[in-house]
């Protein structure tokens, strides 16, 4: 699925950026040891992800440091037309990404960039819009293009330590994929 201009390469005065120059598990929630890594590609305009939400956290706070969960972006805005706008304003957050997530998730329907700076305000966050937010694009770009990588195709989309995830997004299901590796 392309992404039209984020799938393209992104380019920095005369130097083309590589998503390889990223770190793709920037935005860790649990211990960034934990022995096993579900990674999810998400969109804060899609509804399953907002139900996904609670759901990860909840299996991520229960499992004692043992399990730790990594967003990765994938806005899919040829539906969601503010998906890319605040996947930008999360990353210009900066060490508050994993609160603006809540709230971007909570408040989808409401992700203007005048939005995004009352949300950003709220949680202590400098600007998250306009050209600010643009310099995060290589970095929501080299996610994407991971995901494209792996054959995503919609949000969320799991992968428990490197193997794709087809069940239901509950912490049940999820505990049960997760405990053979636990």
């Amino acid at each position: 699925m392309p992404l039209s201009g984020v799938d393209r390469s992104v380019t920095e005065g005369s130097r083309v950026t590589t998503r390889s120059e990223f770190n793709l598990d920037r935005h860790v929630y649990g211990d960034p040891s934990a022995s096993v890594t579900v990674v999810e590609y998400g969109d804060f305009e899609c509804p399953y992800c907002a139900a996904a939400a609670p759901e990860l956290r909840r299996l991520i706070d229960s499992s004692a440091g043992t399990i730790r969960l990594v967003f990765r972006h994938f806005p899919i805005f040829t539906i969601h037309p503010y998906a890319l706008t605040a996947a930008l304003a999360a990353e210009a957050s900066g060490e508050l990404f994993w609160e603006m997530h809540d709230l971007l998730l909570t408040h989808q329907s409401e992700l203007t960039d005048v939005h995004l700076q009352a949300y950003a305000a709220r949680i202590g966050a400098r600007d998250v819009t306009g050209e600010v937010a643009q310099r995060f694009r290589p970095a929501v770009v080299a996610d994407y293009t991971s995901g494209a990588e792996l054959a995503v195709r919609g949000t969320p989309t799991l992968f428990i330590d490197g193997r794709a995830y087809r069940g239901r997004v509950s912490y049940q299901a999820l505990r049960s994929a997760v405990r053979p590796n636990s």
